[in-house]
């Protein structure tokens, strides 16, 4: 038999939708962080053409991010205290209002919204994302899922077959999941720009608590959609439970992805003193970093899934009449 061709870089990169062998069957596949890494080290250059295909839930925020900035810029006052130390130090000058000046005296410079077209951009980026949000995740899930099981994968087919499958239920979630992310950060940036009083101090607390337990919950929100047949409530209620149940994977998760950014930060200096300057950096997180830090949360949510909803049902007879959270046809 002739040996067969081994595949190029750019070969194994590009065509998305060659399918991966399954595990060996003598392979252990307990979910361990030796197994981990040998699994990211196979399925490195698939995560690599997926995070191509995650660009879309970036790129609209970067471009919204841009026409913004793009905007004219007026100062205003940083801090309320400037106005008052402006026009005390108006009417009588003196060192102890100058010094102060200095030090509260800072001015941002907000855009002026009077650009029609950025308005335009804007508007176009923020309803293709809110659109799309839910699908762009269900999509990659039901991949990273798959390769978590140490299943063949086929990137192209796959991802919109999740999609069609899940297309109502990913609208409706992604919406949902969008306008949490968003009032989530709104409130961060609210609570830490007042004045810190004790209510105050409580509020922007007690916001980090709920970014810490929803970003934990997003770890099983789309799993569950895509391997379960359940309405979003019981998806909600699920991924809070798990969230509970998996709290030693989820902290290994979070520090993997602590990790990888960190990584990412690290290259800035490294590579500031090079010809190139920071432009590798920047770029290079557009090719790994989406899948990979979604990959290393799949792969600690998986299990505690599998564990709780998947293997009760394997060898135990199910009563169809009785509601249950039995896995889907493509579980």
């Amino acid at each position: 038999m002739a040996e067969k061709k081994k595949e190029g870089l750019l070969y194994r990169l590009f065509n998305m939708n060659r399918g991966d062998r399954l595990d060996a069957p003598e392979e252990d596949t307990t979910p361990t962080l030796k197994r981990y890494f040998k699994l990211l080290g196979r399925r490195f250059w698939k995560l690599v053409s997926l995070n191509l295909l995650m660009l879309p839930l970036i790129v609209p925020i970067l471009l919204i991010v841009y026409f913004y900035l793009g905007f004219e810029k007026t100062p205003i006052e940083n801090t309320p205290l400037f106005s008052v130390l402006y026009g005390a130090n108006f009417i009588e000058p003196s060192t102890s209002t100058i010094q102060l000046l200095d030090l509260f005296g800072g001015q941002l410079s907000i855009p002026v919204y009077n650009n029609t077209a950025s308005y335009i951009g804007i508007g176009i980026c923020a309803a293709f994302l809110l659109i799309t949000f839910g699908w762009q995740n269900v999509g990659s899930t039901y991949i990273l899922r798959s390769m978590v099981r140490g299943e063949p994968v086929f990137l192209f087919s796959d991802y919109f077959y999740a999609i069609r499958r899940n297309w109502k239920q990913g609208l409706l979630l992604g919406l949902m999941d969008a306008i949490v992310i968003f009032l989530l950060g709104f409130d961060i940036l609210y609570f830490g720009s007042m004045p810190g009083d004790y209510w105050m101090n409580v509020g922007y607390y007690a916001i980090f608590a709920l970014v810490f337990l929803y970003f934990c919950m997003r770890f099983y929100i789309y799993l569950l959609m895509v391997t379960f047949d359940l309405s979003i409530r019981k998806i909600l209620k699920n991924a809070l439970i798990f969230t509970v149940l998996g709290w030693k994977r989820n902290l290994m998760a979070i520090f993997g992805i602590a990790v990888i950014t960190a990584i990412n930060v690290a290259l800035f200096p490294l590579f500031a003193i090079t010809p190139l300057g920071i432009a590798i950096p920047l770029i290079l997180p557009f090719l790994y970093y989406l899948s990979v830090t979604a990959f290393t949360s799949a792969y600690a949510a998986y299990p505690i899934i599998d564990r709780y909803m998947i293997e009760p049902y394997q060898n135990a007879p199910v009563d169809e009449s009785e509601e249950t959270s039995e896995p889907s046809e493509n579980a």
